[in-house]
């Protein structure tokens, strides 16, 4: 996946859609990532222990990769490309060419 944890995104389509966050997780296996502040469900949780509390939380979901685009700091929502070979291989902008 060329999405990383940490990353900068904004969400292209969907009712989140222009929506920015940052990554805070990514699941390769279903090709999806969970994004700060983007597609908040509300979930019931029940006290499982005396110190925590039960009741209704604001979780975040996992989005399909597909729906977000990386955020270059100089020219926005952008592609990610890749130079060089082994392991200097580094993410870059498709539109500006600077390093992700």
């Amino acid at each position: 996946m060329k999405i990383r944890k940490d990353d900068e995104v904004e969400v292209l389509t969907g009712k989140d859609r222009g929506k920015r966050g940052r990554v805070s997780r990514v699941i390769p296996e279903s090709g999806r990532v969970i994004v700060d502040g983007v597609n908040v469900a509300k979930r019931h949780q029940r006290a499982t222990s005396a110190t925590m509390q039960g009741g209704i939380i604001d979780k975040d979901m996992p989005i399909q990769v597909s729906n977000v685009a990386i955020v270059c700091s100089k020219c926005g929502p952008t592609r990610v490309g890749y130079q060089g070979e082994g392991a200097a291989k580094i993410r870059i902008c498709r539109k500006c060419g600077k390093d992700l």
